[in-house]
């Protein structure tokens, strides 16, 4: 747990904490699925918190083992990349819009079979008032956002190879993103009452394909962490900084550092040629380090690391 992201370990921890409450006082009469558990619009029960609050409700012990399986394999990559805040707001924002897409599917059924114009339904032999057949009509669990989180590991790292069981062989990132989609598609048009949320899947998807491509034409446009660690821009600016205050760069690309023209300067015995190459070696050496925190974040570097890169901010 120590080398899980702030988010994504909040996340998982919150997760846990409410399906264990929800176990816990059930046998109490208390159904905190029915409370907080997104209900169907026209539903009496149906409140627009539950918009975010059914993410953090599931309906078993599997539900919740595969969610915060996922959400641990992928949400810490993407957590590392993005810092924080990003991943935040991209893991609630298609949350949420992966619940009104299942809130459009349940009042297209909703339309298509013509239940507006009935106030019984009939079921098992009885009939059920139409108000308590809508409340019937709940959806829980965070797959849509972690749907939405394996499509961002797909897209940011598309060439990546997984195994998946039981295929024996790694499969590209990418191609497990598009498999994924298929598979849901075929489930909610051919097996639409399986008592899966096959469109609050597509529906994290969608809303995390809308978002990484605003953000891809749109850089500096999202949310970030501009503290000392993980946001992208951050590091840029930094790179960006120092490379106009320390650089000059030639037409062929070479950057060549010019020395202070000062009296202590000049009775240095470094030449010209070699003070160039220490600077050139400095900068390369920032590069690298955050390269190497965009690829797996502040707390990958080493204490020598952390102590450079403190070092060089403060010139």
């Amino acid at each position: 747990m120590r080398n899980i992201p702030i988010v994504t370990k909040y996340l998982l921890i919150i997760n846990i904490v409410m399906f264990l409450i929800t176990e816990l006082v059930a046998p109490m009469g208390i159904d905190l699925t029915s409370i907080l558990g997104l209900h169907f619009f026209k539903a009496s029960d149906f409140h627009v918190y539950q918009l975010v609050t059914y993410m953090f409700m599931h309906g078993g012990w599997m539900h919740i083992i595969m969610n915060m399986f996922m959400l641990w394999m992928f949400g810490m990559v993407i957590e590392n990349v993005w810092g924080p805040k990003k991943f935040l707001f991209y893991y609630i924002v298609c949350g949420i819009g992966a619940g009104l897409c299942q809130e459009v599917a349940q009042y297209a059924s909703y339309v298509i079979q013509g239940l507006d114009a009935y106030q019984f339904v009939n079921a098992g032999g009885s009939q059920m008032p139409m108000d308590a057949y809508l409340n019937l009509m709940t959806t829980v669990g965070a797959s849509g956002a972690i749907y939405a989180v394996l499509l961002a590991f797909g897209m940011l790292f598309p060439d990546e190879r997984m195994f998946i069981i039981p295929i024996p062989i790694p499969i590209k990132a990418k191609w497990i993103v598009v498999g994924s989609v298929a598979l849901e598609l075929f489930y909610a048009l051919g097996q639409p009452g399986d008592g899966v949320a096959h469109v609050a899947h597509l529906g994290g998807m969608l809303f995390g394909f809308i978002l990484i491509k605003y953000w891809q034409k749109h850089p500096y446009s999202g949310p970030d962490d501009f503290g000392m660690g993980r946001g992208s821009q951050f590091f840029d600016r930094m790179k960006n900084s120092w490379e106009r205050h320390s650089s000059h760069s030639s037409g062929g690309g070479t950057k060549f550092h010019y020395r202070p023209n000062t009296a202590s300067e000049q009775t240095r015995r470094e030449s010209d040629w070699d003070y160039n190459a220490r600077k050139k070696a400095e900068q390369d050496e920032v590069d690298r380090i955050l390269d190497k925190i965009r690829r797996s974040g502040y707390d990958s570097l080493t204490d020598e690391e952390k102590r450079k890169l403190f070092e060089k901010s403060k010139k």
